[in-house]
């Protein structure tokens, strides 16, 4: 027989939280405070990781620095030079079943701003907003030391992942930026980093436009029997 289901007070919070987590592309100019930014980090580091190697670091970029690096990657999408990526983030070939999401979070994304499925023009140029961060007033760039193996990619989105609820649980908002993998080369030799310090992607983070169209953006999940299974 199944016991009934009970809840406490802090899982529902959470639920609430995780519910309302959405990525955000559309920031009011208000500035983040260094110390509230900080423990955000400090917050997302308590994800679990193992051996405890804590692995991954975050760069925020600011003034000149985030100018260079976002004209830098900007020049690079509209010329549509080709750069060899760090690690491959998506499957190659894309299965269909996936290719099918793909085009639905695009189809929602654009669905937002008005943008039609063939106007590649104004599609380009909202493509290239993740190159600017979106215009956050935090621009973060993630890497991880290329000698981490697989595992370590595992627990540094464990703790992006922390980042974001945590910046929601303070009422900010953020975006992850897979975009920025696309680029690792540009990406080092804009900001100084070293060779060693493979990209992983960019996050966009602050206070959100909730006048903003592109906000409106949702994209669903895959029901829970899709993805759970019970073997005894």
């Amino acid at each position: 027989m199944t016991e009934p289901l009970v809840l406490h007070e802090a899982q529902d919070a959470f639920e609430a939280l995780a519910q309302a987590r959405h990525s955000v592309r559309a920031f009011l100019p208000r500035p983040v405070p260094l110390a509230l930014l900080q423990r955000l980090l400090a917050t997302a580091r308590l994800a679990p990781s193992g051996a405890n190697l804590q692995p991954g670091r975050f760069w925020a970029v600011e003034g000149t620095a985030r100018e260079r690096l976002s004209a830098a990657l900007c020049q690079a999408w509209r010329d549509q030079v080709p750069e060899a990526e760090d690690y491959g983030y998506f499957p190659r070939p894309m299965p269909l079943q996936l290719r099918k999401r793909q085009v639905a979070a695009a189809q929602a994304l654009y669905g937002a701003l008005g943008v039609a499925r063939g106007d590649e023009q104004g599609r380009a140029l909202q493509f290239e907003r993740n190159f600017r961060f979106f215009d956050a007033p935090v621009a973060l760039v993630v890497t991880i030391d290329r000698e981490f193996g697989a595992g370590g990619f595992m627990d540094l989105g464990m703790c992006l992942h922390g980042l974001m609820l945590a910046a929601e649980a303070q009422g900010l908002a953020s975006c992850a930026i897979g975009a920025l993998a696309s680029y690792p080369q540009i990406v080092r030799d804009a900001l100084g980093l070293p060779a060693s310090e493979l990209v992983v992607c960019g996050m966009a983070l602050g206070w959100e436009d909730a006048r903003a169209p592109v906000n409106r953006t949702r994209t669903g999940r895959e029901p829970l029997q899709r993805y759970f299974s019970v073997l005894r």
